[in-house]
Parts: structure tokens; sequence; C-alpha cells
């Protein structure tokens, strides 16, 4: 049977290791004004040079953590904006930097999906898959509602190398079919880049 998720899901915060209660507590970081690349809620980020910049692509990249939202003042009007993502080309009134909201928990859990099938639905093939580790794909999105479309790469799955590790398969039956592409699974991050950090 296919999953009902017919494409990525992006990366969504699930709660933090341990059980602990998911506060969805997220940090204030600068996005550089005027970087031309989107940034999509719930892509992988990552800091370079001080600005947070995609860390999507990197499938052994240090992550920071997810997006979820920006906020700037609008060049032409002044008036404080939101935004659930990072659409790109904003420079902000006075040259300010764009605001970035990250979901930074070094210790938080996310539910992605993988691009592929990852199996049998045997307790064999989901062992085999827990504690792996995989990258994420270059990520895009949608300009309505902001949400990355980005899915773990299963070409990519490591015991060790890779930004993200499996956990388990999510307890949803429309999406746990590992015979079928969009699987979706539980990951904690496996290079982050404050605690991996030399």
């Amino acid at each position: 049977m296919a999953n009902r998720n017919a494409k990525g899901i992006g990366l969504q915060p699930s709660g933090v290791m341990g059980n602990e209660p998911a506060t969805q507590g997220q940090s204030k970081y600068h996005i550089d004004a005027g970087h031309v690349a989107a940034i999509y809620n719930g892509q992988a980020v990552k800091t370079t040079g001080g600005y947070i910049t995609t860390g999507s692509a990197g499938i052994t990249a240090n992550t920071l953590g997810t997006l979820n939202g920006v906020f700037y003042n609008a060049t032409s009007t002044k008036k404080p904006t939101w935004n659930t993502y990072y659409p790109g080309n904003i420079t902000p009134a006075d040259s300010e930097d764009v605001t970035a909201f990250v979901c930074d928990d070094p210790m938080g859990l996310w539910i992605g999906n993988f691009d592929a099938a990852l199996g049998a639905n045997t307790p064999a093939a989901i062992v085999a898959t827990i504690g792996a580790t995989a990258g994420t794909g270059t990520s895009s999105g949608s300009t309505i509602n902001g949400r990355s479309d980005v899915t773990l790469t299963q070409g990519t799955i490591a015991p060790l190398a890779n930004s993200w590790r499996v956990l388990r398969v999510v307890e949803d039956p429309a999406n746990s079919d590992m015979t079928a592409a969009f699987c979706s699974v539980v990951v904690v991050q496996n290079l982050n880049q404050i605690i991996n950090s030399a």
C-alpha cells in the first residue's frame, strides 16, 4: 500500500529525546539582508559567517536545526512583516537583517520522510533502518504556505556519516509503509553544528 504523503514533508518538530514535553522553543538568528536563496519552513539550516543559510543538500553537513519563520520590516512600508518562510532577496528597511526563528534544540525530534522505499515491512527491515543516518535532498517548497518539501535521501543511508539519525518509523498507518516512497520516520540531528564542532 502506498503512503498517503506523495511528496516530501520537510522536517517537522515533533518532541524531544527522552519523551520530554516539546516546548516548540525557537531561537532568534539572522539572515543576511538580500540573501538570494529561499529557505522554507521545516528546512534544515546552519550558520555560515554568522548568518542562517540552508543546511539541506549537505548530506554530511552539521546543521543547527530547522527554520520556523522570519520577521523583518518591509522596505517600502516599514511595516512589521512575519512570514512562515524566507522567500529570498529580502532587504528590510534601513538595511537591517532578517530575523530568523530556528527550532534549534540539539536533542529535538523531527518527523521527515524518505524519497524512496526503505525495504520490506518486516521487523528485520525496520531494525536495519533504526540508528542509520541519512542526509536531505535539495529543498524546494510552497510559496503559498511556506512549507519545505525536502525529503531524507534513501540513497545516502549510512551507519555514521550523515546529518540526521533515524530513531523509528512513525506510528501512522497511512504513512509507515516501508515498501513505498515517502515513508515517515522520526529523526534527531546526528551532526549538530554546536555539539559536533571542533
